[in-house]
C-alpha cells in the first residue's frame, strides 16, 4: 500500500525540495502544495519506471552532493582565474576520453550531469556501447590528470553509490 502511494520516495523528498526552491518561500501552503506534487507526479510516472535505480548506499550519495557542491565553488574560482589572468593564446582547451567502469544507466548520467555541473568542464556525449564519456576541459595541461580526477573522484563513488 505505501508503495503504491509513494513509488519512488526519493523523487517525492527532492519534488517538494525543488518546489520550496521554486516559490522561495515557506509557508505552510507551499509545504502542501509540495507535498501534493510530490505524491501525485511520482504515482502518475510509475508506469514509465519499470526498473528503478536502486541506490545502494544513500549516505555516500549525500557525501557525494556535498562533494559536488565543493567542487563546483573550487572550480568557479578556476575558471574566474583562468579568465581573468589567462592571455587567450596559453589557454590550453582539450578533449579527454574518460572510459566507464559504471554499467547503470542512471549512474553513468548523473556522471555526464555533475562533469557538465562542474564549471570548466562539460561532457559532450556518450559512445555507442556506453563504455566512455567524450568530455570537453576548458583549461588543462594534463589529459591523464583531468580523466583519473574524474574516475577516482566521480566514479569510484558513483560505482559505490548504485552498483
Amino acid at each position: 500500500m505505501l508503495r503504491r502511494l509513494i513509488p519512488h520516495p526519493f523523487l517525492s523528498l527532492t519534488l517538494v525540495f525543488v518546489w520550496l526552491g521554486l516559490v522561495n518561500k515557506f509557508t505552510l501552503g507551499n509545504l502542501l502544495l509540495g507535498g501534493l506534487f510530490g505524491l501525485v507526479i511520482p504515482m502518475l510516472t510509475a508506469p514509465y519506471w519499470p526498473d528503478r535505480p536502486t541506490i545502494r548506499r544513500p549516505l555516500k550519495g549525500l557525501v557525494y552532493v556535498l562533494i559536488v557542491l565543493w567542487d563546483i565553488v573550487v572550480a568557479n574560482v578556476q575558471v574566474a582565474a583562468i579568465i581573468l589572468f589567462k592571455r587567450e593564446k596559453n589557454i590550453r582547451s582539450q578533449w579527454v576520453v574518460i572510459p566507464l567502469e559504471l554499467t547503470s544507466a542512471e549512474a553513468i548520467t548523473v556522471l555526464a550531469g555533475t562533469i557538465t555541473m562542474t564549471p570548466g568542464t562539460v561532457s559532450a556525449t556518450l559512445s555507442a556501447d556506453g563504455g566512455s564519456i567524450l568530455v570537453h576541459c576548458l583549461h588543462t595541461d594534463d589529459v591523464d590528470a583531468v580523466r583519473d580526477e574524474i574516475k577516482t573522484r566521480y566514479e569510484r563513488r558513483l560505482k559505490e553509490i548504485f552498483e
